[in-house]
């Protein structure tokens, strides 16, 4: 299982053009039903995301998809999957955290740093994968107002889907670029955890 998800992430522009010639016009509703997925469930952070949209994006530019239906659509399969992950958390969080033994203290400060960190927490967490699954099920869980969240949701969902559908649209195609997608897939992996990871360093440092 683990060989074909990787061979899957790997190869995600053979697999995502031969599904686009078999079945047409639903490959549209497959992608939105990914993009929903892995950031409206918390059981699901394993899903392609980044790799996926530039993918997609490059079969725009190939005639093979259209952005103008695949952006929009995937805008709001981003923006809805947020906003489901965030009240299941703000509905079914605690009572999921009081089986794991989490002290009220430790809701108490995730409450208080989504009130003081919120918005940016949400939207930057979409250009980080894992962390963009759990994010908004936190900030549920955390009682972040609703209607900030909503705010930065729908920012955040329209400059991920618009920045990598589009830099796909316009570069997925070049030879040098198409030739090594495989490098660059597993190279936009990388890149989409360094803020995580300087984040995590900065963290370190402070408390020691």
């Amino acid at each position: 299982m683990l060989s074909t998800l990787i061979d899957l992430i790997l190869h995600l522009d053979v697999h995502l053009l031969a599904l686009t010639q078999q079945y047409g016009i639903w490959v549209y509703a497959l992608l939105f039903l990914i993009i929903f997925c892995e950031t409206g469930l918390v059981v699901m952070p394993f899903l392609p995301g980044d790799s996926l949209l530039f993918v997609a994006g490059a079969l725009c530019g190939l005639g093979a998809l259209r952005l103008e239906w695949l952006a929009p659509l995937l805008v709001l399969a981003a923006f809805c999957g947020d906003n489901t992950n965030y009240w299941i958390g703000r509905l079914l969080g605690n009572r999921l955290l009081k089986l794991t033994l989490i002290k009220e203290k430790h809701i108490a400060q995730t409450h208080a740093f989504y009130e003081k960190h919120g918005g940016k927490t949400i939207l930057f967490a979409r250009f980080v994968p894992i962390v963009r699954t759990f994010a908004p099920f936190v900030a549920g869980i955390g009682l972040m107002r609703y209607r900030l969240f909503l705010l930065f949701s729908a920012l955040g969902s329209l400059t991920w889907i618009g920045s990598l559908s589009i830099a796909g649209y316009f570069f997925g195609n070049i030879p040098a670029i198409k030739n090594n997608l495989s490098l660059l897939i597993i190279g936009i992996v990388i890149v989409s955890f360094l803020p995580a990871i300087r984040e995590f360093i900065r963290h370190r440092r402070q408390v020691t």
